[in-house]
């Protein structure tokens, strides 16, 4: 019986499968690196907004303090959305006739809330607590970045689950003095790990990564 395929069908097909393994690896990482994209993860996405509301202007030039808006972020999982009263304890005096302000203003005279658009949306299904961060010693920069210098808001890291993991499983590298919780312009000593560690046992941080942690 003649020979069906020819002697070089045997290094087509190694040669196929190799070109099939590396197509495959080349998607795989593909993917890999999609998922972890602004693309997917809206990280460094501005959010449009109703009022273009400045934190570079209200926290960084002006020095508010972070509290004064979002008052639960210490007692509360939510940090709150401030009501539209707490803008008009200025804005009743300062830029109180501003067309961009009109929003507000109407907002305030008709009672209804400013559908402000979420930044930091997390799924459903993953509960976080804010209180319990802040007073572990967790900086609102660590997760929100330097708000203070942004013209508009937008969401600094990807909030992917990895990314809370490593806070998780090495919280040394990113705990604070709770006095500087609130303290945008914090830098890491550099004994980090150091003060990390003591704190970490100050504070009774654990490192909990059991998926009922934040999935409940």
């Amino acid at each position: 019986m003649s020979q069906i395929f020819p002697p070089s069908a045997n290094s087509y097909a190694r040669g196929s499968i190799v070109v099939l393994v590396v197509l495959l690896a080349t998607l795989g990482l593909t993917l890999d690196q999609l998922s972890r994209s602004p693309y997917m993860t809206r990280a460094q996405t501005v959010r449009e907004q109703p009022v273009q509301f400045s934190h570079q202007h209200h926290a960084g030039g002006l020095g508010i303090d972070c509290r004064y808006c979002h008052t639960t972020v210490e007692k509360a999982a939510s940090a709150g959305i401030p009501p539209t009263k707490t803008c008009m304890n200025c804005h009743s005096q300062i830029w109180n006739t501003s067309p961009f302000l009109e929003i507000v203003r109407a907002s305030y005279r008709d009672d209804k809330p400013i559908k402000w658009m979420r930044v930091h949306d997390l799924p459903d299904f993953v509960y976080f607590n804010h209180s319990v961060h802040v007073s572990k010693g967790v900086g609102c920069a660590t997760c929100h970045g330097r708000v203070d210098r942004m013209p508009l808001m937008f969401q600094q890291n990807t909030l992917q689950m990895e990314w809370c993991l490593d806070c998780h499983r090495n919280p040394e590298k990113y705990v604070r003095p709770r006095e500087a919780v609130f303290q945008m312009d914090y830098e890491s000593p550099s004994n980090q790990i150091d003060l990390g560690r003591r704190l970490v046992k100050e504070y009774d941080i654990q490192s909990l990564t059991s998926c009922s942690t934040c999935h409940r």
